[in-house]
């Protein structure tokens, strides 16, 4: 399965965390994540992870068009609801790309863990007949 993984400035920290408690699931799956975050979780829990640019410099667009054209399968975008900065990627444009393509996306650290244990199960087979 392709994984795109983004997280606010505020949440980051949250991402590595994150990705270190599930490392033995993601391992098993490509990852996609905009530019320092990506970095971030490569660098913390020892991840392979593909790196668009940084989210302000146009890798959210970069992970927005592969979820047009059905190629990321779940999405973790961990936002920062609270304290928003202008140039933080706007979350607005992805999830209204994942609804259109019915890609499961998950906005805070419960939903999170809840796709990615589904992802471990197998609940997310369906995406490869989508595909």
């Amino acid at each position: 399965m392709n994984i795109g993984l983004v997280a606010h400035d505020a949440k980051k920290k949250l991402m590595e965390n994150l990705a270190i408690a599930y490392r033995h699931i993601l391992i098993k799956h490509n990852l996609y994540a905009t530019g320092t975050t990506g970095r971030l979780v490569e660098e913390a829990a020892n991840l392979t992870v593909h790196k668009y640019l940084a989210g302000h410099l146009g890798g959210e667009q970069q992970l927005g068009t592969q979820i047009a054209h059905n190629q990321i399968d779940m999405v973790i975008f961990l936002r920062d609801p609270v304290s928003k900065k202008n140039h933080e990627p706007d979350i607005n444009a992805l999830i209204r790309l994942c609804d259109i393509h019915n890609i499961p996306i998950a906005t805070n650290l419960a939903t999170a863990e809840l796709l990615i244990k589904a992802l471990e199960r197998g609940d997310l087979e369906w995406r490869d007949i989508v595909r």
